[in-house]
């Protein structure tokens, strides 16, 4: 049995998400206490500058390597064991921080917690993916990365208590015991996914994994070295190969997820990384400039953790698309970052302004990110997962180094100053609408531009009444209300359009598909339709149930073919068995009626290899049993107290080869006893894949969902049809093929 269909059927207790949560709480917690603990440090061990930027520059190439490796050995060795290795060097390295002696020491230290802190975050990353099927994705990690923004929050509001060494010695030693009791924890309750390992190219992932971590060192070192230094201009040569190699194995070798899903991924976490970093260095200067002190500014400060909290848990309660988290959430990140500007001199309003601009910004990452990394994952073979759930991570990691690229951003800078803070967040805006740009999003570019042009004007309207006068800034609202217009106006006209196709696909359902009663005859039922072309309403898979003076009949099929001429034929076929049903006594004669109508139809079509697969089923109450002709289609399954097992009903050939002939087949008897459940389907329900390309095995999941091990409850058509229409959205990402579901019971 496949990862999915057992973790399906066990089930993952709520310690585990408790466990991964907390382990991937040090990524976010660690960064911030070891910032604003290096002054101390600094004074303690008495480092250089070259030290400092030694260990900031490290940082980032040992994090991006550290990511890779963790993912690709969580794919071969299995992610509980990497994510126990994982927490025993981060403890390792919080115990040598504990007990540092010397400069050496301490930095040795701090870069076995590096791996430990990412080697940690990608096993994490790659288990929370893992123990959940792609159509939860979005939820899991909501709910998951809202709980690292929580401690975001917290850790924000601790930098004015700055650690002094004693303190950060007794918070290296607790940090050590918490991963401990985490790895004990992990070995103990974390489940094994158990996929197999997919062949990779590894001098392609060892390329690629190098080639990024000499980028973000080459964006942090630049400043410091120079741009034009030969060692600066060869690790950013390596950029450009690896994306050369890259595109050439991406669709071949590597992974087989849409150029689509990929770009919108990797450039917005690029902007999300730049935005991040860009507003923690500018946001406590322009606060500073405001008269805030240390403990309102953390405050300030900490509530882009309290945004991105909300927003994570939006998009976790209203199951936001990723082209809807981007619409909606990178011009609100630039928003935010437009409001940081005008933070006034009193310290009260410029608190409130200052909160309420962060909070603004993280709502606005993390309802872009969050669904983004959703559809990345989702779209991963399982065998693959931790190995290209690395690049997620990697992508943001390249844009806090771009941010930090800037010359008074870098390594060696103190800072930057109160003007130099303004610029910052304006490139920042500028990275934002680049990044929907390379997403493919022109609309959200217009968007960006247009909040940041509209708050601009704001700014220096109320900057003085001189400014508002001048023709440009009279221009520039003219501008700013033209394309706000716009932009409005031709979302209402989508938004109608929208509306517009979606009554009509309900109207072309209806009137084509019957509604299938609940209860007809002594028979009670449960239907489910879902066409593959979007917006028709109907595909090529048929169904149906009528009363007859001969008993209740059922008729389920597909016929070959899609769009507009599949539903050409399955009309005139549903008209030939609603008329045929009352006329014909005998369901075998019902059936040749049905063949011989399609043959004449192919026949009328010029179409020599038009055909549909068809199951008769007739019901006389109360009678225990059905009649079944099957007419080339899928056997039904049948659900009891027992489990679930396949309904012995030997095919024919489809309608309209003629194979019925001028002799009706004779129908074969099938037990239907009270209590039971017969379960009729066409094969996009078994045909469904996930990323793994596996087929939706429909058996194992009923029978992991109403067998004899399942926990005991009422089980009637509606609920059988509730959980697979849930199930197998959870399964496959995307349904390629229509499905029809008919489930019946005695009354």
């Amino acid at each position: 049995m496949s990862a999915p269909s057992v973790l399906g059927r066990v089930g993952v207790g709520r310690s585990v998400w408790v466990l991964l949560a907390a382990a991937a709480v040090f990524y976010v917690v660690s960064p911030v206490l070891q910032g604003a603990a290096l002054p101390a440090v600094r004074a303690r061990f008495g480092l250089g500058p070259q030290q400092v930027v030694g260990m900031k520059v490290g940082g980032g190439a040992l994090m991006v390597l550290s990511l890779f490796a963790a993912g690709r050995a969580g794919d071969a060795w299995g992610r509980r064991r990497v994510l126990v290795w994982s927490l025993g060097v981060l403890a390792a390295g919080l115990v040598v921080e504990t007990a540092a002696f010397s400069g050496w020491s301490y930095l040795l230290g701090r870069s076995v917690v590096i791996v430990g802190v990412s080697a940690s975050f990608a096993g994490c990353l790659a288990s929370v993916a893992a123990l959940n099927p792609p159509g939860r994705m979005r939820e899991a990690l909501g709910g998951w990365l809202a709980v690292m923004s929580v401690a975001f929050f917290v850790a924000a509001n601790l930098i004015p208590r700055a650690p002094s060494m004693p303190g950060l010695r007794v918070s290296a030693g607790l940090g050590a015991l918490i991963a401990v009791g985490l790895l004990l924890l992990a070995r103990r309750r974390l489940p094994e996914a158990g996929d197999p390992p997919v062949p990779l190219d590894r001098p392609f992932l060892l390329a690629l994994a190098v080639a990024l971590a000499a980028a973000v060192t080459a964006l942090q070192v630049g400043p410091v070295w120079g741009w034009a230094d030969p060692r600066t201009v060869a690790l950013l040569a390596l950029l450009p190969l690896a994306a050369a190699l890259a595109g050439r194995r991406w669709r071949r070798r590597f992974f087989s997820v849409p150029p689509r899903i990929t770009s919108m991924a990797l450039a917005t976490g690029v902007a999300v990384g730049f935005t991040q970093l860009a507003l923690l260095l500018a946001l406590p200067v322009l606060a500073a400039a405001s008269g805030l002190g240390v403990w309102l500014t953390a405050l300030m400060v900490s509530a882009y953790g309290a945004g991105g909290a909300a927003g994570c848990l939006l998009v976790r309660g209203r199951r936001i698309s990723p082209v809807t988290g981007c619409t909606l959430g990178l011009p609100l990140a630039v928003v935010g970052l437009s409001l940081c500007h005008a933070l006034p001199t009193q310290a009260v309003t410029g608190m409130v302004l200052g909160t309420l601009a962060a909070l603004l910004t993280g709502v606005g990452v993390m309802m872009a990110q969050v669904p983004q990394m959703a559809w990345f994952l989702s779209a991963l073979p399982r065998g693959r997962l931790g190995t290209a759930a690395a690049f997620h991570p990697v992508s943001v990691l390249l844009g806090t180094a771009a941010a930090q690229a800037l010359p008074y951003t870098s390594a060696v800078s103190a800072g930057p100053g109160g003007r130099q803070a303004e610029n910052l967040l304006w490139v920042a805006a500028a990275v934002v609408a680049a990044g929907a740009l390379v997403a493919g999003l022109p609309v959200v570019v217009l968007g960006v531009v247009g909040a940041a042009a509209g708050e601009w004007l704001l700014m220096r309207t109320l900057a003085g009444p001189e400014l508002a006068q001048r023709p440009l800034a009279q221009g520039a609202a003219l501008a700013v209300g033209v394309v706000t217009g716009l932009a409005l106006w031709g979302r209402r006209q989508r938004s109608d359009r929208l509306a517009a196709s979606l009554a009509s696909e309900a109207a072309l359902q209806e009137a084509v598909l019957h509604p299938v009663p609940e209860c007809l005859g002594g028979l009670r039922l449960a239907s489910r339709y879902q066409p593959a072309t979007a917006g028709t309403g109907i595909g090529g898979d048929f169904l149906e149930a009528v009363q007859t003076p001969h008993g209740t009949r059922v008729l389920i099929g597909d016929v070959r073919g899609k769009g507009l001429q599949a539903v050409q034929t399955v009309t005139d076929l549903l008209g030939c068995f609603r008329s045929q049903a009352h006329e014909t006594a005998d369901l075998g004669e019902l059936a040749a009626r049905l063949d011989r109508h399609t043959a004449r139809s192919a026949a009328a079509r010029g179409d020599q290899e038009l055909f549909a697969t068809a199951l008769l089923l007739q019901h006389r109450a109360p009678d225990g049993h059905v009649e079944v002709v099957n007419c080339g289609h899928l056997a039904p399954l049948a659900l009891d107290a027992a489990g679930v097992r396949e309904v012995p009903a030997p095919a024919l050939l489809p309608l309209g080869f003629g194979g019925l002939g001028g002799d009706a087949p004779e129908p074969r008897r099938v037990p239907l006893p009270a209590g039971e459940v017969l379960l009729l389907y066409t094969d996009g329900l078994t045909e469904a894949r996930n990323a793994s390309r596996e087929f939706y095995p429909a058996a194992e999941r009923l029978s992991a969902a109403f067998g004899p091990s399942a926990p005991a409850g009422r089980v009637g058509p509606a609920e059988v049809l509730l959980f697979l229409e849930r199930d197998v959205r959870d399964w496959s990402h995307h349904l390629a093929d229509d499905i029809a579901l008919i489930a019946l019971t005695p009354e």
